[in-house]
């Protein structure tokens, strides 16, 4: 699979890091579940170079998890650099890669969106924990094109963890009794986002009531569609008889966006759950 970023690129930002430093660098990676490489054999006199090195090799470039993860250790480190030719150099290497880059402004740098690769959900930043979540968007990335069944049955469990998620972090309970359905529709009705809460401004209006409505359908179709056995969790009785790539995209982007929708309103500071609150 390729490399989501490119080798040139990489070198662009450990050079970048010699005005770092080891602390920084560390905590960056760190927070991002990145540790050092142990097998890194780049060799270097500047401690701060290697230090970057040993952690960008403890990244899966084609993974496009891995990959939204390291962007927002660039992002992090790169914050405060302001501009120059070196940092103008890295950033015109992302945006040949394929990244969406914010500069010069807020340096937000958006991974390549590439056929087989999950679009990175930027809200996990802002959650307490949001590992359940990461486990299950790295499952189905390594899944969805060669293992569709583990793919889909993992979309479904990528619903239940963000909903889980979502209760926590608002107070509510969660009850591991109720199916998927039930679930979702609890996380929805805790952000105002189910078709029947009552919202000022466009989160109230007739025509978003009707997108959340199919939104709202994708939680029962991904239950179904797993249940049937075209997804893991359940032992088919026989072969799964013409269940392609296309079917795992299907699942998998539907489950990404009922996640999008209830991690971004979870994390937008004006948001009509808040007001309600």
């Amino acid at each position: 699979m390729k490399e989501l970023i490119s080798t040139s690129t990489r070198g662009l930002f450990r050079d970048l890091m010699t005005d770092s430093t080891v602390g920084a660098i560390t905590s960056a990676f760190q927070d991002e579940g990145f540790a050092p490489n142990p097998d890194c054999r780049y060799d270097d006199t500047s401690v701060r170079r290697t230090a970057a090195q040993e952690r960008l090799d403890s990244v899966d470039w084609t993974n496009s998890g891995h990959v939204a993860r390291a962007c927002r250790v660039f992002e992090r480190l790169l914050i405060d650099w302001g501009d120059g030719p070196y940092l103008d150099r890295f950033y015109n290497s992302l945006r040949r890669d394929g990244c969406s880059v914010d500069y010069p402004g807020t340096g937000l740098i958006t991974p390549p969106t590439v056929s087989g690769h999950l679009r990175p959900i930027r809200s996990l930043a802002t959650l307490t924990d949001p590992s359940a979540i990461q486990e299950q968007l790295d499952r189905i990335q390594r899944a969805i094109i060669d293992d569709p069944a583990l793919a889909i049955g993992s979309a479904k469990e990528l619903v239940e963890s963000t909903a889980k998620v979502v209760l926590i972090e608002r107070g509510r309970p969660v009850n591991d009794k109720d199916d998927l359905p039930a679930l979702a529709r609890a996380a929805q009705e805790a952000l105002s986002l189910h078709p029947s809460s009552s919202a000022p401004g466009p989160d109230g209006s007739d025509a978003v009531k009707k997108i959340l409505g199919a939104v709202t359908t994708i939680t029962a179709g991904l239950g179904e569609l797993r249940n049937r056995g075209y997804g893991t969790g359940h032992g088919p009785a026989a072969t799964r008889i013409g269940l392609r790539p296309r079917h795992a995209h299907l699942a998998v982007n539907a489950a990404v966006t009922w996640c999008q929708l209830l991690l971004d309103t979870l994390a937008d500071p004006d948001a009509p759950w808040r007001k309600t609150s």
